[in-house]
């Protein structure tokens, strides 16, 4: 007889806590929702399950390390390798890096910010971990008999966000601004790709991937067969608020408020599949868009001062597919129950092919360090204290992403791989397959295909051991190719090489497990 156990926390603040998610550092002036932490144990007596699920862009080094600590040393009996914690990826999450850590953007005391009120990181990773643990615990104390049942359907969110060109936009882009091409010319080396590219551009040829529009429903129930919660796996990141100032937890919000309306106070545990080259906007069709919006949402305001007010009209759109897509599988998914069934957990530790950086990457980066250090050295000072962090922020940005190539063109004389901690979990029919990537969509497809199971979740952006990769982009063979950011050396720790890798030691657990 399975056990499962819920527990939900909030981790909403109201100080002006660091947001990471783009190149210059955002300060949370408030919320727009409330950004949770969720847990779910399920427990048969033979193996046990523990998902944390955040409201993150990614999970920052030596968290997973601290949650697992803290539970064990609350609940010593928990094998707390079974924590799996993944990040939903919105942009406007809570940076969590250690003492006065400001990740990109160096330290509270190198990075100038007179006149702007900064929460130390730590102080916020601590409250952080705090509520993760009480979550876990709380579950798992509270873990008793109950059911699940599952099911797919369809809600479009995602759309590639690659726009492909007939020639080299890197090349394109130097002619029409009268400059020399660069083989690097920014933080995004164009090629044949861009991510969010001009598609209203005589030299667009397509997108580079299509989309995925599975939703993936695991629903869970007590003994009395009351749903109490639900994974919904998507394959796309939460980043329509991704340019605000607010704390959000994006369209994941809008979708739990509208499902607890309905089905009262339920638990809802957010996965992101694969979705590395996708993302929750469509770049053509915007007149059409915005029509549909003035039309649909007539008399819904957002709120006043967000800088991409129409993102929120996105949101509600979605978070209304991915209801009607819980509404229709709910509706047949729950006339088969399972108390009992088959939990296997397995938690290994593979290592997958770096993403080797030339010779005349390593140049370039050199180059474009150098220059932009001898910037960071001379911080702005005669503009609005915003104005002069905004600046200094995205100057320290570039210059520690190039110090990330250096470092790494170094690694890589020593060792050619690195180490990612890979779960992969049955649940009777049904699996689950995790990596710490922002993953490109055709990985994703291929381990599905392959696996033995009825239904499998890939869940992207989970969280790693210290020293482990985490959260960078892995793109395919033909990202690369077409260049841009999201496949470039700045973005990119492992190889297609190591993609495939990735995949091979996914199928191959899967099917151990199958047996």
């Amino acid at each position: 007889m399975l056990k499962i156990g819920w527990s939900t926390k909030d981790v909403t603040t109201d100080k002006p806590i660091a947001i990471p998610g783009q190149f210059h550092i955002r300060i949370a002036k408030g919320c727009l929702d409330s950004s949770i932490v969720c847990a779910l144990v399920i427990d048969s007596g033979e193996d046990l399950i523990i998902f944390l699920q955040g409201d993150l862009g990614s999970v920052n080094y030596g968290v997973l390390d601290e949650i697992r600590g803290k539970v064990k040393k609350r609940i010593p009996a928990i094998d707390t390798s079974k924590i799996v914690m993944n990040a939903t990826h919105t942009h406007c999450g809570p940076l969590l890096a250690e003492g006065e850590n400001l990740g990109n953007w160096g330290t509270l005391s190198t990075l100038p910010h007179e006149g702007v009120e900064i929460t130390p990181p730590g102080e916020y990773r601590e409250f952080y971990t705090n509520q993760a643990t009480d979550a876990i615990c709380e579950a798992y104390e509270g873990r008793s008999e109950g059911s699940y049942s599952y099911g797919y359907g369809y809600a479009v969110v995602a759309h590639s966000r690659r726009s492909v060109y007939t020639r080299d936009m890197s090349i394109v882009d130097a002619e029409r601004s009268g400059e020399t091409a660069k083989y690097i010319n920014s933080n995004c080396p164009h090629g044949h790709a861009k991510m969010y590219g001009n598609t209203n551009d005589e030299y667009f040829s397509h997108y580079e991937a299509g989309a995925d529009h599975y939703a993936n429903f695991m629903f869970t129930f007590d003994e009395n067969e009351k749903l109490t919660g639900a994974i919904i796996n998507i394959p796309c990141p939460s980043q329509n608020s991704e340019q605000e100032e607010y704390m959000t937890s994006d369209y994941w919000g809008d979708v739990r408020a509208m499902l607890k309306e309905k089905y009262g106070d339920i638990h809802i545990m957010a996965q992101c599949a694969a979705a590395g080259d996708l993302s929750p906007r469509t770049l053509h069709y915007k007149a059409a868009q915005d029509r549909r919006y003035r039309l649909k949402f007539e008399g819904y305001q957002p709120k006043a001062g967000l800088k991409r007010p129409t993102e929120m009209y996105n949101r509600r759109d979605i978070a209304l597919r991915i209801c009607a897509a819980f509404d229709e599988v709910y509706a047949w998914a729950q006339k088969e129950k399972f108390a009992d069934a088959v939990v296997k957990h397995s938690v290994k530790t593979i290592e997958l092919d770096r993403r080797i950086i030339t010779d005349e990457e390593y140049a370039a980066a050199k180059a474009e360090y150098d220059a932009v250090n001898a910037e960071v050295l001379e911080f702005v000072t005669d503009g609005t204290p915003e104005k002069n962090l905004y600046t200094n922020s995205k100057a320290m940005c570039e210059r520690r992403r190039r110090i990330s190539v250096l470092n790494r063109y170094e690694a890589q004389k020593t060792k050619k791989t690195i180490p990612m901690e890979l779960h992969v979990i049955r649940i009777g029919d049904i699996a689950f397959a995790t990596n710490t990537f922002e993953l490109y969509m055709d990985y994703q497809h291929r381990m599905q295909a392959r696996s033995p199971f009825e239904q499998t979740f890939v869940v992207q952006l989970c969280a790693q051991p210290d020293g482990f990769v985490t959260g960078s982009y892995l793109a395919t063979e033909r990202g690369v190719k077409n260049k841009g950011y999201s496949a470039s050396q700045f973005c990119n720790q492992v190889s297609p090489a190591g993609g495939a890798q990735l995949v091979e030691e996914t199928v191959a657990e899967l099917k151990k497990l199958a047996d």
